[in-house]
């Protein structure tokens, strides 16, 4: 219990200071809003009557504190920029941020985690160094290069799919469905490649350890030291790093979500800061870091479950 509420307090401290961090970091860019908003038409006048309409005018610390203030309550605040609640647009472009990283994790993480059981145990084999190579090509190459290659193979040489994600950010879900496809494949590219190596290095690792060397010395079937003993060790330390891809994924891909022109919170984020949108700059870190601690703590307290040498640390 200890553990667990140390891990809830580090993490509430780390959304805190991420906040903070962004907060000043936005605050030292060149120019705010005002002058963003104004363009050439920017005189001395009405910056300040513009900035005095917006609370820009008010000290750093004043506008921070207010603004943390007002999130501990639950509200977000207003875009300074669309003049909209920010906890309404976070929301609606998180729905379909959610909706491209999700169908990714639910495609990405069973091929990986089969593509890596199948590579451990093929070791230095064909099989193995198919996948391996497969996986270090798709690994190196940037992922604006593989969306790119996939709008040139299926939106322009066979128009199957749309190149670009055309409907309102706040259409339907099954509106956004036939945009997704090429979006999902560039993200599942780059997801499996990276973890397929993950569990394949960890399979080998325990395939190879004195515990399942013995159990095969003694005839235990292989198929019995595979699925009984070698992989359930095999891919506990998985579970973090997926994960860390889950939250990566949910919360919004920004090149993928460029490259496609899709309206998720990566595209909002990108747009937020050119304005310098200080309250939805904000509130969109706060939803990803939040997304990536709670998962982190999830995955944490799932693995401490799961391993006995853990629990027994824990008591």
């Amino acid at each position: 219990m200890l553990i667990i509420t140390r891990r809830l307090l580090l993490s509430v401290l780390t959304l805190f200071i991420v906040s903070l961090v962004v907060f000043v970091g936005v605050e030292l860019l060149p120019g705010d809003l005002a002058t963003a908003f104004l363009g050439r038409e920017a005189t001395p006048t009405r910056l300040a009557s513009l900035r005095a309409e917006l609370g820009l005018d008010r000290p750093t610390t004043e506008r921070y504190l207010h603004w943390l203030g007002n999130v501990l309550q639950g509200d977000l605040g207003m875009s300074l920029a669309r003049k909209e609640p920010v906890g309404d647009l976070v929301g609606l472009r998180l729905r379909n941020s959610l909706l491209l990283g999700l169908t990714a994790g639910l495609i990405g993480l069973p091929l990986a985690l089969v593509l890596g059981i199948i590579a451990g145990l093929a070791r230095d084999r064909v099989p193995d160094l198919w996948i391996s190579t497969i996986s270090l090509i798709f690994m190196t190459l940037p992922e604006f290069v593989t969306a790119t290659f996939l709008i040139l193979l299926f939106a322009i040489t066979w128009p199957i799919f749309p190149a670009v994600t055309t409907v309102p950010p706040d259409s339907p879900i099954k509106e956004f469905l036939p945009n997704i496809a090429l979006p999902v494949v560039a993200l599942t590219f780059v997801m499996v490649a990276h973890n397929l190596r993950m569990v394949r290095t960890n399979v080998i690792d325990v395939m190879t350890s004195e515990y399942v060397q013995m159990a095969i010395l003694k005839g235990v079937p292989r198929a019995r030291v595979v699925l009984r003993h070698a992989l359930p060790n095999a891919l506990l330390p998985t579970i973090n790093l997926l994960a860390l891809y889950i939250a990566w994924l949910a919360s919004g891909v920004v090149i993928i979500e460029q490259v496609f022109n899709y309206p998720g919170i990566g595209t909002l984020m990108i747009q937020a800061v050119h304005d310098r949108d200080m309250p939805l700059v904000q509130a969109i870190v706060l939803v990803i870091a939040g997304t990536y601690v709670v998962l982190n703590l999830g995955t944490d307290l799932l693995v401490m479950m799961l391993d006995p040498r853990l629990r027994s640390m824990r008591g």
